[in-house]
C-alpha cells in the first residue's frame, strides 16, 4: 500500500477560499468606511499617535533583552553569556 498524502496539515483559515474573501470584504469595507469618515479620523489622529506609545511599550515589554545596559557587556558576545 502507498501511504497517502493527506497527512499534511490542514491551512490555516486565512489561506482557505473563505478566509480569503473575508479577509477581502473587510479591507474593502475598512477602505469605505475610512474614505466616508476621513474628517473624523484625522481629528483624532493625533491622540491616537499619543495612545500607541504606551501600548506599544506594554506590548513589547522584555524584548531585545530588557533594559540591560550595553557598556557592561564591553568585551562578550551574545554566545559568551551564561
Amino acid at each position: 500500500m502507498n501511504p497517502s498524502n493527506n497527512d499534511s496539515p490542514a491551512p490555516s483559515f486565512w489561506r482557505r477560499p473563505a478566509g480569503m474573501a473575508l479577509a477581502t470584504a473587510a479591507l474593502i469595507a475598512g477602505f469605505y468606511l475610512l474614505r466616508e469618515h476621513w474628517g473624523h479620523v484625522l481629528g483624532y489622529w493625533p491622540y491616537l499617535l499619543l495612545l500607541a506609545c504606551p501600548l506599544m511599550h506594554l506590548m513589547h515589554r522584555g524584548g531585545h533583552g530588557g533594559h540591560v545596559s550595553h557598556s557592561q557587556d564591553s568585551g562578550r558576545t551574545h554566545n559568551d553569556r551564561k
